[in-house]
């Protein structure tokens, strides 16, 4: 009992509802100010970079005009492309006939793989061909060209380029060819300064290409024709001379299905027109990646000049 005598209370229990109970949340100290210093840091970086406004602005005006002259100083360059696809299996002109003969005899209309047709065109020695045949050095090589006289600009015999020189040139910046293993579509893509010639070396690289796998499967079966033919005359065995008379046949219709083919490796199924806006540079995009970079380039000096500042105030102080 207390000291007035009266019974000491009960806690009330708590009823059905939950009533009596309290939920106490404590929050540790700084809680509730790191709200604040974060708007307090974003307060503060922009009234950085306000008071640096001048050295972002002029940082983004120098990229941004420097980015211009520079996107306009470059060469066009113009892409044109030629859609290909394989001559194999295709039918010549005389009721697929020759078709037909070419199953029998174990060929193909076109005589010739794509592996072997792409391969060929990539080779040194095509566009070493494609380039002398056209005298396409000085053309290549303008800037070191003196058109007036007719000669290289250099005054030594050793600096000048030469075949090698446009190969490589002509196979890693002018000649792109792409296959796709879907639909064994191949893509050859020319880019030069100029577009009509763009697009006129794109179809002659095709033409040439045809007529050069044509005429080696001609000289090939030609040659195999001929070598049959004395074989032929020579022996007196029925057995062998049927062998060789079914070689002979087969070897007289590759002749006659590579004469009467002019695409041989391939057939065109777009040609190439000539392109009407340059596929490089993208002037455009390099203004404007120019004005960016020149932006956070400013905005970074903008913050190492106030922490070099902030470094520097206690020691004179």
């Amino acid at each position: 009992m207390s000291e007035s005598g009266s019974p000491p209370s009960q806690p009330s229990a708590p009823d059905s509802a939950g009533q009596g109970e309290r939920l106490v949340y404590v929050m540790p100290e700084g809680g509730l100010s790191g709200a604040a210093d974060d708007e307090i840091d974003l307060l503060e970086l922009w009234n950085i970079l306000w008071q640096g406004k001048w050295l972002v602005i002029a940082s983004t005006v120098v990229f941004a005009v420097g980015s211009v002259f520079y996107a306009l100083s470059q060469t066009q360059w113009y892409r044109a492309e030629v859609l290909l696809a394989p001559a194999e299996g295709r039918t010549t002109p005389a009721g697929g006939q020759l078709g037909g003969l070419a199953a029998l005899a174990g060929v193909s209309v076109g005589g010739s793989e794509s592996a072997e047709a792409i391969a060929t065109l990539r080779s040194r020695d095509f566009i070493r061909a494609f380039i002398e045949d056209f005298d396409l050095m000085p053309v290549l090589f303008a800037e070191q060209w003196d058109a007036s006289r007719g000669n290289w600009l250099d005054a030594d015999p050793d600096n000048w380029p030469d075949i090698r020189d446009g190969v490589r040139f002509f196979r890693d910046t002018v000649l792109s060819v792409s296959e796709s293993h879907e639909t064994a579509l191949v893509t050859v893509a020319v880019e030069w300064q100029d577009p009509t010639m763009a697009a006129s070396w794109a179809m002659m690289l095709i033409e040439r290409l045809n007529e050069r796998l044509r005429d080696r499967a001609l000289q090939e079966a030609e040659t195999n024709v001929s070598y049959l033919q004395g074989e032929l005359a020579q022996t007196s065995v029925v057995t062998l001379q049927q062998t060789i008379g079914r070689l002979l046949e087969s070897e007289l219709q590759k002749v006659m299905l590579a004469r009467g083919n002019e695409e041989f490796a391939f057939r065109v199924i777009d040609a190439a027109e000539v392109p009407k806006q340059p596929s490089r540079p993208r002037r455009s995009l390099i203004a404007i990646i120019g004005t960016m970079l020149g932006g956070m380039l400013g905005v970074f000096a903008v913050f190492v000049r106030h922490m070099v500042t902030k470094a520097k105030a206690p020691a004179t102080a």
